[in-house]
């Protein structure tokens, strides 16, 4: 979650195999040997705090500072959008305030050709050179005539000129204010920017400081928690089937009641349509982009931040959804986490700053943090929000 790419965070040492597969265990390890060491430097002799609890404590801390950072990708991808809007916005504007001042020009430079004309002529006095040297009284009416009909060309063009003037003035008025909006909107994107990379810094910071020991013991409590998360999947998926299954059955006793009450006409129900087809397609998308390395801000098609995946692998299905999560979870129709479905887009955290493609059986696809890549997890290893079915 283009020109405003930013540069991929790495963490130090591999992150490959089984590596890729804990790297939450490795990347919430950042913080472990900071707090680590500044306890045993501050705790009182005989009585240090246990290893587990201070790995829980790093972990905890960690874990906070992707969660700020993920939010304010969210907020960064918000004023980006609005960013590229507002100066699309004003480059239209300033290229109608040309065509007007073109205009313009030309309503002063046909206003400067009669008032040169008529300095030339004498103004009034052709009036009465006309009366005193005309031939007949028809000579002096048809004269009259021309000079009435110069006299509107004139009038016209000055009102030509004015009107043209004052739609210029409107249309500059409204690209200056377009123009203090998109220096608002670039001003919230760096603001944007920097606490991303503020938050990622310090954990990048604190990962540099961990020992090996202190990797080992975070990876595996990570390991626990992953274990624990397929667990819950895998029961969470085991009681979808079981409520699939149920709803299956009302659905064919209904179709059955209605089958035998519509033999004497001989019509039956339509099916509703299946948007299976698409979901697939999405599906199929963020699957061949798994490996790809988590980048904030990145849209594809070489990275990915979270709600940049889900956007584009739905696009690749003919369905547009908005950029950050906070517009996501508002695209399309809610639906229970018991009543997901291949395709459906999960929300997490109160914050709604995460999501990830459901892909069934408790899974999903999703680009998890910076350091990691698009990769397989269930949706339990995350506080769920939300659910939204896209088609």
């Amino acid at each position: 979650m283009a020109s405003h790419r930013k540069p991929r965070s790495r963490i130090p040492g591999p992150l490959t195999g089984h590596s890729r597969r804990t790297a939450v265990g490795f990347t919430t390890a950042a913080l472990a040997s900071v707090t680590l060491l500044s306890q045993t430097a501050n705790a009182a002799p005989g009585a240090p705090e246990p290893a587990s609890r201070s790995i829980e404590k790093v972990k905890e801390r960690v874990d906070t500072l992707y969660h700020q950072a993920e939010t304010a990708t969210q907020r960064y991808n918000a004023a980006k959008e609005r960013t590229d809007q507002q100066r699309a916005k004003v480059d239209k504007l300033l290229d109608s305030v040309a065509q007007r001042t073109e205009k313009l020009n030309e309503a002063r430079r046909t206003l400067g050709t009669y008032a040169a004309a008529q300095y030339r002529d004498g103004g009034m006095a052709r009036s009465a050179a006309t009366l005193l040297f005309a031939d007949s009284p028809q000579d002096v009416f048809d004269q009259s005539h021309l000079m009435d009909r110069l006299t509107g060309r004139q009038k016209q063009a000055v009102d030509d000129f004015q009107a043209q003037r004052a739609k210029a003035a409107e249309e500059r008025g409204r690209a200056a204010e377009s123009l203090a909006s998109l220096t608002a909107s670039q001003k919230q994107l760096k603001t944007q920017k920097k606490t991303v990379q503020t938050k990622l810094t310090e954990a990048r910071q604190l990962l540099a400081n961990l020992t090996a020991k202190e990797k080992a013991r975070l990876a595996a409590l990570e390991k626990k928690k992953a274990e624990e998360a397929r667990r819950k999947a895998a029961a969470l998926a085991e009681k979808q089937r079981q409520e699939a299954a149920a709803r299956k059955k009302r659905q064919e006793q209904g179709q059955e009641q209605q089958q035998n009450g519509s033999d004497s006409s001989g019509s039956t129900a339509p099916s509703a349509p299946s948007n299976g087809s698409k979901a697939a397609q999405a599906i199929a998308f963020a699957k061949a982009q798994l490996g790809k390395p988590y980048v904030w801000g990145a849209t594809g098609p070489s990275s990915f931040d979270c709600s940049g995946l889900t956007q584009a692998a739905w696009k690749s299905a003919g369905i547009s959804l908005p950029r950050t999560t906070w517009d996501q979870v508002k695209a399309g129709t809610r639906v229970s986490t018991s009543e997901l479905q291949p395709g459906d887009l999960v929300f997490f955290y109160d914050d709604i700053s995460h999501v990830g493609l459901y892909i069934g059986d408790g899974m999903m696809i999703h680009a998890p943090k910076p350091g990691d890549v698009v990769k397989k997890a269930p949706i339990t290893e995350m506080p769920i929000y939300g659910s939204v079915r896209p088609a």
